[in-house]
């Protein structure tokens, strides 16, 4: 077959391909070259899930009638320098607008500051038509009708209109979230509309923002983030442990201003809240990566949502370790949602409440207790040992129970201060003083498991055995990686045959390894010696230890598969060495972990990702009464 020259239109239907994915991918491009031009507004209509019309209207620099006839042609931009590497606005391929055009029906109508009138130009499955005076403000507005009508293949593969409104949606609100200083509107068939009036470009201003996308809850529930090392910046928010979501769609990643999808950014955050969060449940976050536009490659393809990083291990390294400081050094919270779910269980008529948990966003608390293995629901499911329960106080045919500091009941179990109890666990602290810290003083114990405090202003419940749980593992953690891990040497040396390349990256990370208790050496061309495995490992899978090993330094530079591995099994210790539920504590030991709660970071949720306490305050519980 002999080689020939494509056609024009058929190489920007190719192009059209990898750049309009679907209408969202539309409006992406539009609102992008919109932001380039400078808009303050910019207003987005669409119909048909974006498939019948999608109209982008703003109030930017606009485009002179006479370099319309390029704007629609391929690799023609504005945006971009000489030099490849400094890229510094969102668009700058030159392919958005002929692409388009190429598969629907567009017209380009646009008057600049300095013009008399606008002009329009239209192009249709390719064909361009001539440019024509039109009525218009300052600004641009696209209007793309039809889409995909030239290339009914594609169309086929498209979702319904539902979906494509929802796609489209989360486009503007993730563009959105950069630009505070812009006014976002989108319109669409069914009258539904959403306004996102303009903040500033100040933190409280794009925090503003955050909160008229991803909800009020979110500002009352997040950390603040601001690290820099060598050259790039990182800054935003996250939210605290106990505030989490089913899947990942609200977590949002800015690198140098663009909204962006990238693994290893996605990577660094699901390491950064490894052990505190269960693996089916994920933060929200909202991180905005700042660094020289020479050491990170948005070319690496043409819808420019995947970046490439010269120094990958730096921007994993910073995430990590950012957003790790800034949950040690937020102190013990509790999401205000929980206190919100518990309010609208004690209304009238309710249903049980259920606390949006690790496993499921609706599974009870009993659920989720027996799902992680915890004792709480040893004795079954049945009403009378509920934690949903009422208090049993001795009436009717219920056993009597102890219940707050009924010392003679209490005596039995009276074993002593707890092994994890700091030094004032025996001092008797004037209740005023601890009313004024995070947690309050203690006030009694119910159904064997939880304690309630009182603060000045709030009620507080906590569950004894999910914080102690926290504690120790803490406390393990703590002396697992200050020091060398212990190793245990094998009887014969485990040959591990691997690619070259993997086999030397794994010995270039050997001295690291050594410190987490594996040992291993270089053993000829294409394999590996182990010699020594951590000792909390017990007997285990050398061959797929180190393969996964390999697989990780390859994709991240990081051996974070060995250091997540000893982290379990010392979560598991925790689990089994931590306070039980059903035991009942002193006083003096329920303010001791209260205390050491306060003072740990991360305790506001277990090992497992549940809450360790609730705090209703002091005004909700009032309007349960009326009294407000």
């Amino acid at each position: 077959m002999p080689i020939r020259q494509l056609s024009e239109t058929m190489i920007n239907q190719i192009a059209a391909g990898e750049v309009i994915e679907r209408p969202a991918s539309v409006v992406k491009e539009l609102v992008e070259n919109a932001l380039d031009a400078g808009a303050s507004r910019i207003e987005v209509v669409t119909a048909g899930g974006g498939l019948n019309l999608i109209r982008v209207t703003d109030d930017g620099s606009g485009i002179a009638e006479r370099e319309l006839g390029l704007a629609i042609a391929r690799h023609c931009t504005s945006k971009l320098s000489d030099n490849i590497h400094d890229i510094r606005s969102l668009g700058f391929r030159g392919e958005a607008l002929p692409s388009i055009g190429s598969v629907a029906r567009l017209s380009i109508r646009s008057r600049t500051a300095s013009g008399d009138s606008a002009a329009e130009i239209g192009i249709e499955g390719g064909r361009v038509s001539a440019v024509k005076p039109a009525a218009a403000n300052r600004g641009t507005t696209v209007e793309v009708r039809d889409l995909f009508f030239a290339t009914p293949a594609r169309l086929k593969f498209m979702k319904g209109e539902r979906a494509e409104s929802s796609a489209t949606s989360d486009v503007v609100k993730r563009i959105a979230i950069a630009f505070p200083a812009v006014r976002f509107t989108l319109a669409g068939p069914d009258r539904s509309t959403l306004e996102l009036p303009a903040t500033n470009d100040t933190p409280e201003g794009r925090l503003a923002r955050v909160a008229q996308v991803m909800g009020k809850d979110f500002p009352d529930n997040a950390i603040a983030i601001d690290a820099m090392r060598d050259g790039v910046h990182l800054a935003g928010h996250v939210s605290i442990p106990s505030y989490t979501r089913a899947n990942a769609l609200q977590q949002y990643a800015y690198v140098n201003g663009r909204p962006v999808r990238d693994k290893l950014i996605a990577g660094a955050i699901r390491g950064a809240f490894a052990d505190v969060l269960p693996r089916d449940r994920h933060a929200v976050t909202v991180l905005f990566l700042s660094l020289d536009p020479s050491t990170v490659d948005v070319n690496v393809h043409p819808a420019k949502a995947d970046v490439r990083f010269r120094d990958p291990g730096l921007v994993r390294g910073l995430i990590v370790g950012a957003i790790r400081e800034a949950l040690a050094g937020a102190g013990i919270r509790a999401a205000t949602t929980g206190a919100a779910g518990m309010m609208a269980a004690f209304r009238p008529g309710a249903a049980p409440y259920s606390h949006p948990g690790p496993a499921n966003g609706h599974r009870s608390y009993e659920a989720a207790y027996r799902a992680s293995g915890s004792s709480g629901f040893d004795r079954g499911s049945d009403l009378a040992h509920s934690p949903q329960r009422p208090l049993d106080m001795g009436y009717g045919e219920a056993r009597p129970r102890a219940n707050g500091f009924a010392e003679n009941e209490q005596a039995a179990f009276d074993t002593g201060p707890l092994a994890s109890a700091d030094a004032r666990a025996g001092m008797a602290e004037p209740a005023e003083a601890l009313l004024g810290m995070a947690l309050g003083a203690a006030r009694a114990q119910v159904h064997e498991n939880y304690i309630v405090a009182q603060t000045r202003d709030s009620l507080v419940i906590v569950d004894q055995h999910a914080a102690h749980e926290r504690l120790v593992y803490e406390a393990l953690k703590n002396a697992l990686h200050s020091r060398a891990v212990p190793s245990q040497m094998l009887l014969l040396p485990e040959i591990v045959d691997l690619p070259e390349e993997d086999a030397e990256r794994l010995a270039m990370h050997s001295e690291m390894l050594a410190k987490f208790g594996l040992g291993l050496e270089r053993f000829g061309p294409g394999a590996v010696a182990v010699r020594e495995t951590p000792s909390m490992l017990g007997e285990t899978n050398v061959q797929q230890l180190v393969r996964d090993l390999a697989d990780e330094i390859a994709d991240n530079d990081t051996i974070e598969t060995l250091k997540e591995r000893l982290d379990r099994i010392a979560a598991t210790m925790a689990c089994h060495g931590s306070v039980r539920s059903g035991r009942l504590l002193k006083a003096e030991e329920m303010n001791a972990l209260l205390r050491q709660m306060e003072a740990t970071p991360g305790s506001g949720t277990c090992n497992h990702g549940r809450p360790t306490y609730i705090e209703l305050k002091l005004a909700d519980i009032e309007r349960l009464f009326g009294r407000r």
